[in-house]
């Protein structure tokens, strides 16, 4: 399934959907309905600019603490494995 970038005028709802990705710089928040992974780098600058990247990171890490605590919570997610689909080969 193809990812797509969140509309920034939309709020990033945590685990409401299986393709939405939400991107700081390099750094990228994919959102799951049974995880969400956080993937790259993000420098934290003494800057304005750094202040804005640091609150959005927090506004949506805020918005996933009030979700996990606002539900019954199991001990732990099961490891999904896996599921590979064959691609047939271009060049055969």
């Amino acid at each position: 399934m193809p990812r797509r970038k969140a509309d920034p005028a939309l709020p990033f709802r945590p685990f409401a959907e299986d393709a939405g990705v939400q991107t700081f710089a390099g750094f990228s928040i994919e959102n799951g309905t049974r995880r969400i992974a956080l993937h790259g780098s993000l420098d934290l600058t003494r800057d304005r600019a750094g202040l804005k990247r640091a609150k959005a990171l927090k506004s949506l890490l805020d918005a996933v603490v009030a979700t996990l605590e606002a539900e019954d919570l199991p001990d732990a997610v099961p490891e999904e494995p896996e599921t590979a689909e064959p691609v047939r080969n271009p060049f055969a």
